[in-house]
């Protein structure tokens, strides 16, 4: 009797075994098959300008201090690579909070999350058009927000105000007049306030070369913007090619130990 029990007890572990196997089987089949996760994004536009020697700057002088030297080449050495120098504030850049303000941020101190945001620009390029030293104002927020609604918090708002139609121009981009002083567009005080205090932003950005206008001789938006421990991206590209509402922008900055600043490669993902 005890032969036949153990023959049938292995025939019924056998089966068990069969089916845990066998739906084991089906489980990992249904998971392998599972679609991948839809692209919440449905394209990228990249902000920025490449580096090069003709950068437009602030100071004539800073010309020249970018420096290309090639180490090694393909032919000889069979890899390329070459060493660069370049000022902090040079071309598509960051300016960290401690640009301004002793003892905040340094670039590399930035929280991540403060550099992945809702994007919002506003477009001033019709009153540039009429005056070069223009500053964004109050009215221009409140503008776009009766179109879009009110600005998230722990946004990026980028001025769009078509300078980088100028950018192929050192001279045009800096607009300098016959005593040296430069014309370009930037941000009001009263703006830049209304942005940190009403609306909690993280971030200023603008396609000229500063977030304060061209005859700003005190810096005052860096001065109270940077105190607040914002960031800045200044010589903004492309921005035509956005919407002023609903991208999500990625500002990869270098992390450079202590800086104050640094060039930045900056994305804005469309939905």
């Amino acid at each position: 009797m005890q032969a036949p029990f153990r023959q049938n007890k292995m025939k019924i572990q056998t089966f068990v075994v069969g089916c845990v196997l066998a739906l084991a089987l089906l489980l990992f089949g249904q998971r392998r098959s599972t679609p991948a996760p839809v692209q919440p994004f449905r394209s990228a536009v990249d902000l920025t300008h490449s580096i090069n020697a003709q950068v437009p700057t602030y100071e004539l002088a800073e010309h020249g201090s970018y420096q290309v030297k090639t180490v090694a080449t393909i032919e000889k050495d069979r890899y390329f690579a070459r060493e660069i120098s370049l000022p902090e504030h040079y071309g598509t850049h960051i300016d960290a909070p401690a640009h301004f303000a002793r003892g905040l941020w340094t670039v590399d101190q930035i929280p991540v999350e403060r550099l992945v945001a809702p994007l919002v620009v506003l477009d001033v390029t019709a009153e540039t058009r009429q005056n070069p030293d223009y500053q964004v104002g109050v009215a221009d927020i409140a503008k776009w927000e009766q179109a879009n609604g009110q600005i998230p918090p722990a946004a990026v708002v980028i001025a769009r105000t078509g300078w980088e139609s100028r950018w192929g121009s050192s001279k045009d981009y800096r607009n300098a007049d016959s005593k040296g002083v430069l014309h370009f567009p930037g941000y009001s005080m009263d703006a830049a306030k209304f942005l940190v205090e009403g609306r909690n932003i993280v971030a200023l950005g603008i396609d000229t070369l500063s977030i304060d206008y061209g005859p700003s001789k005190d810096f005052a938006v860096h001065q109270y913007t940077l105190a607040h421990s914002l960031y800045h991206l200044e010589n903004v590209a492309n921005l035509e090619n956005l919407p002023g509402n609903g991208a999500l922008i990625v500002a990869a900055a270098m992390k450079l130990e202590g800086g104050s600043g640094g060039p930045v490669r900056i994305l804005a993902l469309l939905k």
